[in-house]
């Protein structure tokens, strides 16, 4: 039977719900609600230090799925008896077609609504213009991560750096190589100029001040059932705000009611992309809640603690799932 819950049973990112948005779709939607709970919970904790966040537009394309007669929208009202669609050409007499003036001069553009971005702004005294943002925040998508969309993107990136503004780049995408080269690609796709070992999510902090040439960045690499990290984000001068990315992420699973879409008994979409090290935490999350339902524990009411599946191999973990699931 499927196993559901309105609480996201791991603690981090849903890496079910993940694979499932990168293998198919769905991205879209996260991405807005997500930028929108980010703005809610930075505002409510930079409001009383004497700084504001705002939704602005992002420097990444949001591609159009299909023509631009049918853009794909965020939020879809459907009618289930839709009236037939009217003729939009005429064949005339003469051979030629007829089209609506507007059909005939539409262009199919890159983008619908541009993505969002979040941008700090220190608060003036008179509460006026906000004037240049001291720090930029990114929610990574998928197709500005490869391509000439990332060209774009990478271009756009250091104008922002050159103008001395701080740069936060969240990356929730593990099919995906990072938007630094330096940085290794989960996938083993690329080489790495770091000593860093290839995780399949990170935030990274960039913070060009005074000058990029002298500034530093921080990346903060994490793994499947890990907690959303805490990121500290210099603002003007010596000020900071110390952020907790799991209580925006928490929010968005549950006010989203994304928990419908994942199923902890089945294994999520592409397990084979996961490295045999998170292949082996996600084998152990669903083993722990796999084994609680049995015992009847209602996941929506309940934690699940990993507690003793926590040094399962990956080998074990998969024996101990496949005797659940076969009832011997």
């Amino acid at each position: 039977m499927p196993i559901h819950s309105i609480h996201n049973l791991y603690r981090g990112i849903n890496a079910h719900l993940h694979s499932l948005w990168q293998a198919e779709s769905g991205w879209s939607g996260f991405h807005t609600n997500q930028i929108s709970d980010l703005y809610k919970t930075l505002r409510a904790q930079l409001l009383p230090i004497g700084y504001d966040a705002e939704i602005e537009d992002s420097l990444q394309i949001r591609r159009i799925e299909g023509s631009a007669r049918n853009p794909r929208a965020d939020v879809l009202v459907y009618d289930t008896q839709p009236d037939p669609a009217p003729a939009t050409v005429q064949s005339l007499k003469s051979g030629a077609f007829r089209y609506p003036a507007m059909e005939l001069l539409a262009e199919d553009p890159v983008s619908e609504t541009p993505f969002r971005a979040l941008a700090i702004y220190r608060l003036r005294p008179d509460q006026a213009a906000r004037g240049t943002p001291v720090a930029w925040i990114e929610l990574l998508s998928p197709s500005n991560k490869i391509g000439d969309d990332a060209e774009v993107y990478h271009a756009k990136r250091m104008d922002v750096l050159h103008a001395g503004i701080v740069f936060v780049e969240l990356d929730y995408l593990h099919e995906t190589p990072p938007t630094l080269a330096a940085l290794p690609n989960y996938r083993g796709l690329q080489s790495t100029k770091l000593a860093l070992r290839p995780h399949p999510y990170r935030v990274v902090v960039i913070d060009p001040r005074p000058a990029l040439e002298s500034g530093w960045g921080d990346v903060i690499p994490f793994h499947v059932d890990d907690p959303l990290p805490r990121v500290n984000i210099p603002l003007s001068g010596e000020d900071s705000l110390d952020f907790d990315l799991d209580v925006p992420y928490r929010k968005t699973f549950e006010e989203s009611l994304y928990g419908r879409s994942v199923d902890y008994a089945r294994f999520p979409l592409n397990f084979d992309h996961y490295s045999p090290f998170d292949q082996a935490r996600i084998a152990r999350r669903m083993l722990a809640v796999c084994e609680a339902v049995a015992r009847g524990v209602d996941p929506d009411t309940a934690t699940i603690q990993i507690g003793e599946y926590e040094h399962l191999d990956l080998d074990e973990a998969l024996r101990r799932l496949a005797v659940l699931v076969s009832g011997n």
